[in-house]
């Protein structure tokens, strides 16, 4: 599919980091400073998909330009870039009246501007008017075809102590350090979560440190991957609260909205969340790919998955759940467990015992530390069944044959 392209109006101080935003994010910018140069790019060959324009500097250019890209039946989008004080002059001028145009406020920064010009172009996409440019795909339409798109994998049971975050953190250093995924890991427990603690990372900054500092400066809130630290192993950490007070900025639409954004540049985010059925973690259902379901062969924890399984079919996201047998080799049948929960296993992880202490101390995951012990095979197997394409060594790994075998693991 060709690169989309974006005509750019903006200052000269704006211009440049804008245009090497866009180009890193694989667009083509073309900078126009007059209304003939935005004529000639609208009736060459190349189809604009949207303009980025200047509601101050010069506002009766801004005005012609905004005439060119709706006029002749042509709606292309315009994103204005304007102060707050300037939107009640555009108001009164009309402009901004397609349904796809937008607003955007300075002061801003370049990752901001470029998260809502994706947006923008992933909404056109959705609206046709039978008029402007449209941006194709040899598979129909399809919002992410255009940019990367990350895997969203959120690990959840309603009962703790199943093993939640000890699968999170070992599956996403599987798929960052064993198979070369980049690979996000999002703390979203925001009552009890410790992954950075898990991982020996000091002084992080929480998400809702920062989104509360740029609400406070009229900034827009900072997406994820600004706010990640990197773990030794490659691994970039989001945490979102360090404490379960003064959590109200965590809003479920604006952290479901910053973890879809996160998908670009990333080929998984991991989401390791808080046991229970809050409307965050809700939000974060409907977000994922998949929901995987550590469940540890005792009553309690097996009640806990057939509960999940029936909240599951009402929000309408039972399709995407997959159990995970934590502590597998304990005598119970995966088949027992599958028709006593009424959910499929996607893979057994054994017991480690002490390895997961050993390796915590240490600020670094089981699958690191003790890179040749079955429970990193394990957590191997479980980020193959994840993978588009599965590597050919998947089909010798112990856990992965004893599923499809229905057999009992191994014990350690």
């Amino acid at each position: 599919m060709s690169r989309q392209t974006v005509a750019i109006a903006l200052p000269a101080a704006e211009l440049g980091p804008v245009e090497r935003e866009l180009a890193e994010a694989g667009y083509d910018t073309v900078a126009v400073a007059s209304a003939d140069e935005l004529t000639t790019l609208l009736e060459s060959h190349r189809e604009v998909s949207m303009a980025i324009l200047d509601g101050e500097t010069d506002f009766d250019r801004s005005l012609e330009f905004y005439s060119l890209l709706h006029d002749s039946g042509r709606d292309i989008p315009a994103l204005m870039v304007v102060s707050a004080r300037a939107l009640e002059r555009l108001a009164a001028h009309a402009m901004g009246t397609s349904l796809n145009d937008e607003y955007f406020t300075r002061p801003y920064s370049t990752d901001a501007l470029r998260w809502r010009i994706e947006a923008m172009l992933i909404r056109s996409q959705t609206v046709d008017h039978g008029v402007g440019a449209v941006i194709e795909s040899d598979h129909g339409l399809d919002s992410h075809a255009w940019t990367k798109r990350a895997r969203v994998i959120a690990v959840f049971n309603p009962k703790g102590g199943v093993g939640k975050t000890t699968v999170s953190l070992n599956l996403a250093a599987a798929l960052q350090v064993h198979r070369g995924q980049r690979v996000m890991l999002l703390d979203a427990d925001t009552v009890t979560g410790h992954v950075a603690t898990s991982l020996g990372l000091e002084q992080v900054r929480t998400v809702v440190d920062a989104w509360n500092e740029d609400v406070e400066e009229g900034l827009e809130p900072r997406p994820f991957n600004q706010l990640a630290t990197q773990h030794q192993n490659g691994l970039e950490v989001v945490v979102l609260t360090s404490t379960p007070l003064d959590t109200e900025i965590l809003t479920p639409a604006r952290v479901g909205d910053a973890l879809s954004h996160s998908r670009r540049g990333y080929d998984f985010v991991v989401v390791d969340m808080h046991p229970s059925y809050s409307e965050l973690n809700q939000e974060i259902f409907e977000r994922a790919d998949r929901i995987l379901v550590p469940i540890t062969p005792d009553v309690p924890a097996l009640r806990a998955g057939l509960q999940l399984v029936d909240v599951a079919d009402r929000l309408g996201v039972r399709a995407k759940l997959a159990m995970v047998v934590n502590r597998a080799n304990s005598g119970v049948s995966v088949a027992d467990m599958e028709r006593t929960v009424g959910m499929p296993a996607l893979a057994l992880i054994r017991s480690g015992g002490l390895l997961f202490v050993r390796a915590a101390n240490e600020g670094r995951t089981v699958v690191e530390r003790f890179p040749k012990e079955r429970v990193t095979e394990d957590f191997d197997a479980l980020a193959d069944c994840l993978l588009p394409t599965r590597p050919a060594v998947a089909e010798a790994k112990p856990a992965l044959r004893t599923l499809f075998g229905r057999k009992e693991p191994a014990r350690a």
